[in-house]
């Protein structure tokens, strides 16, 4: 089972982020400032790190500077809610392997951890999605029937993507929620029911079931 160091200050991030992890088979450990992480890190052996760059103590580049010099190998992804390409740039020349922008959706976080701590003796990442005749290209962005290229918005693409990823598992609203609009979700909103219906109408009404007092699920 692979160790992941979550470094974050915002407890409410913190808390989405390992529950996502830890459900998903990885054991986690949360910490919320600069020293502490860095302390973990040196002697914890851990697999990843998700480093946020805003932290009380210190910035997160100072962190991701110490792991580095103190012979700290494990990946690094940073997560912050700084976008501009100075700290992207800034970030990946210190050593980060990767950097995401809150906000973010955990399955897009998940595939980036996987992606990482991925070994070279494994079998390369799944690019195409399917489910019977439908398909949905993870590097184009599109999807298709047959004959059919189907336009989608960037939150159509990312709830397909879950339905695919999961097929024939009844996926709650709250946990489509949590997973296609990220944290910051607010679980009284039925904004999860408007865009099934919107997708349906361009994959086929009868792809995606409603599931009573659950919620929905593709394919049976």
């Amino acid at each position: 089972m692979s160790r992941i160091l979550i470094v974050e200050d915002e407890q409410r991030i913190a808390s989405f982020v390992e529950k996502g992890l830890r459900a998903n088979g990885f054991s986690t450990t949360v910490v919320g400032d600069g020293e502490t992480a860095v302390d973990y890190a040196v002697t914890g052996g851990f697999d990843l790190v998700v480093l946020d760059l805003g932290l009380p103590d210190r910035d997160g580049f100072s962190v991701l500077r110490s792991l580095r010099e103190a012979k700290v190998t494990a990946p690094v992804i940073i997560l912050t809610a700084r976008d501009s390409v100075h700290d992207t740039v800034a970030g990946l020349e210190g050593g980060a392997d990767d950097y995401m922008t809150k906000p973010f959706r955990f399955e897009e976080l998940l595939a980036r951890v996987r992606l990482r701590l991925r070994g070279p003796e494994r079998a390369p990442e799944v690019t195409v999605l399917r489910h019977e005749d439908l398909s949905l290209d993870l590097r184009t962005r599109r999807a298709q029937l047959p004959g059919q290229v189907i336009d989608l918005t960037a939150r159509e693409f990312a709830l397909l993507e879950l339905f695919l990823r999961h097929p024939g598992q009844v996926l709650a609203r709250e946990q489509i929620l949590s997973h296609v609009w990220g944290y910051d979700f607010d679980p009284g909103s039925n904004v999860v029911d408007v865009y099934v219906r919107a997708l349906r109408k361009k994959v086929g009404a009868e792809r995606i079931d409603t599931v009573r007092g659950m919620g929905y699920r593709m394919g049976r």
